[in-house]
């Protein structure tokens, strides 16, 4: 139950972190990359403690493993990049303040038109039940 309230609680605070910083870009960008060079520096540290780990092996073990866990190409070139390149999209970094507000409020209306369709569905099931029931009385 603790550790249920302390994720949640940085769940939280990472949400308002992220919804502040959203607005200044650079300071975001710049605090970002200061804490991926910190975790990537303690990561080179650690892995320094084994003997094992030369350079052509450390390729290839995290090659493999992202690859294994499909990081690979996100990590390098990253999701939105590949999706928007394949729909001659603008970035989400290139697009203004109005065209992702537009973007939120189409999804939100295909979102809307979702639950439409399952209600509509959800009756006809239900539809389909009733003959159902009312054949098999017809036919007794």
């Amino acid at each position: 139950m603790l550790i249920k309230r302390i994720i949640n609680y940085f769940d939280k605070f990472e949400d308002r972190v992220r919804h502040g910083l959203s607005h200044h870009p650079v300071i975001y960008a710049i605090i970002g990359g200061f804490a991926t060079v910190i975790f990537w520096r303690g990561v080179w540290l650690f892995m320094d403690y084994f003997d094992f780990m030369t350079p052509v092996f450390s390729i290839i073990l995290s090659v493999v493993v992202m690859l294994a866990t499909g990081t690979f190409v996100s990590f390098f070139i990253g999701e939105s990049i590949l999706i928007s390149g394949l729909k001659a999209e603008k970035r989400a970094d290139q697009k203004t303040e109005k065209e992702l507000f537009d973007e939120e409020m189409r999804l939100k209306r295909v979102v809307s038109e979702i639950d439409e369709i399952k209600k509509i569905i959800e009756e006809i099931e239900s539809i389909k039940k009733d003959v159902s029931e009312i054949k098999e009385k017809l036919t007794k």
